[in-house]
């Protein structure tokens, strides 16, 4: 065994090693690294939404900054595997997977985040009241005001004290307010900066024992009476339950959207039918497997035999990588690793073609495996090329157009063509290497191959080159 074969089998073994600690991982847990599956929407069921801009003025950058905010508060609701991506210059398309309170996120997308407190001239506002302030006068909930002409008919403007944009989100987190008539209650610590916390210490201190709303998104979150000035611009909102806390949470948390945004369309995916999918993808993956391997050996012998150990290490390495990115698994993304596994085997197929055509014209079985090699470079060269770059615009198409399914599609087809690459030109070269010295002329049926041609002294003279 040459020492260049041997360091490529280790490599080979501790990579091979690798990926089955990864995918055998206790509790799913490498090195503190979550390493599940993650199972995308059509596979875990959950929601998908679409939203619209409402703003005549947006720009396609406002919306890519909207984009960057929702995905910011989807993350801090826990939800793993989420997908936020621009459709078209203004809308958002936003899937769930496996969410337990939809009307809550959905709360949670479309909500600018817009904090204020204002001065309700002593009148308790019930929670959940529109209101118009100096800060958003026409808010979205009241439709489009521009054409009335009696505005005092949507009601009064109130004075906000604050500007949302002062908000020190480092400073917002969910708390437990302690003390009060109602005791310990969820709710959220906020904290003001520049002119806002000046103006809501001085009108706390002036109006002690009177109602101050504090207003979200034009609505009213709640009117608690000031008890005492909020000297440094900070104190809590109380919430009825975690939800609502949760909610406001993650809306101040994670920045303000710079545009309004309306649910233009709202869809649940069953899990029933997602888990049906997943056992039939396994079935056909399995199958699928099974069948190739069952041709490489019948038709090839050793070699294929040695092709299907390579095509069992391709898809441990695979679904490592899928769990360590990690890659959201979707239908058309298993569809597009079950593509990725013929293609890895029409690499070896062209392969072991090339190493028969060499040793029938003469050569022994190294130099016409290694001729193998060198000849079928170039045919397996550009096929990976020409399908990387199918995959490379399936992936900008879907990301441009919101199309998320043959993002899926070419994500995991085009890391099947990398793998695939190192299996059949790595992996495969290095066991047929190993397996050389095994063959004879008695043993040419082992190999799938026969030789036809009679070696001649020019072709044993090349042999000696």
């Amino acid at each position: 065994m040459r020492s260049r074969d041997l360091y490529s089998l280790l490599l080979i073994a501790a990579i091979a090693v690798l990926a089955l600690v990864i995918n055998l991982a206790p509790s799913q847990n490498f090195f503190g690294r979550d390493v599940r599956f993650r199972l995308g929407l059509d596979l875990q069921g959950g929601i998908q939404v679409l939203l619209r801009t409402t703003s005549a003025t947006a720009t396609e950058a406002d919306v890519e900054t909207a984009a960057g905010v929702i995905e910011r508060r989807v993350n801090g609701l826990g939800v793993g595997e989420t997908v936020v991506q621009l459709a078209g210059s203004d809308r958002i398309i936003v899937e769930l997977p496996g969410i337990d309170n939809p009307e809550q996120a959905v709360e949670t997308l479309r909500g600018t985040g817009r904090l204020e407190f204002i001065n309700s001239q002593g009148q308790y506002i019930p929670e959940g009241t529109v209101v118009r302030t100096t800060g958003e006068p026409n808010p979205p909930q009241l439709g489009d005001t521009s054409l009335m002409t009696d505005t005092t008919a949507l009601g009064p403007i109130f004075q906000s004290i604050t500007d949302g944009r002062d908000l020190d989100t480092s400073q917002v987190s969910p708390v437990f307010s302690q003390g009060g008539t109602l005791g310990s209650r969820p709710a959220v610590s906020f904290a003001f900066r520049g002119q806002s916390a000046t103006n809501l210490a001085q009108f706390t201190a002036t109006n002690i024992g009177q109602p101050m709303c504090i207003v979200l998104d034009s609505a009213v979150v709640s009117c608690p009476v000031i008890n005492g000035a909020l000297n440094d611009g900070s104190g809590v909102i109380e919430t009825n339950s975690n939800e609502d806390r949760d909610r406001i949470f993650n809306q101040l948390k994670f920045g303000a959207l710079p545009i309004p945004l309306e649910v233009e369309t709202s869809r649940t995916v069953s899990a029933t039918l997602g888990q049906a999918s997943v056992e039939t993808s396994i079935v056909a993956g399995l199958a699928g497997l099974v069948v190739v391997a069952v041709f490489m050996i019948v038709f090839y012998r050793l070699p294929g035999l040695l092709a299907a150990l390579a095509l069992v290490i391709y898809t441990l390495i695979s679904f490592s990588i899928y769990r360590l990115i990690p890659i959201t698994l979707t239908l058309p993304g298993i569809a597009g690793f079950i593509l990725s596994i013929g293609l890895a085997v029409d690499a070896n197929v062209l392969i072991f073609a090339r190493l028969r055509e060499e040793y029938r014209r003469g050569r022994d079985i190294r130099s016409a495996l290694e001729m193998g090699f060198v000849e079928s470079w170039p045919a397996i060269r550009d096929s990976s090329v020409s399908t990387l770059i199918t995959s490379i615009v399936l992936f900008l198409f879907g990301n441009s157009f919101g199309v998320s399914i043959i993002k899926g599609f070419a994500v995991t087809l085009g890391l099947g063509i990398v793998v695939s690459l190192f299996t059949a030109i790595v992996v495969t070269r290095t066991f047929l290497r190993l397996a050389a010295p095994l063959f004879s002329e008695q043993r040419a049926w082992l190999f799938g191959i026969d030789r036809r041609t009679p070696v001649t002294t020019d072709s044993a003279a090349a042999n000696s080159l």
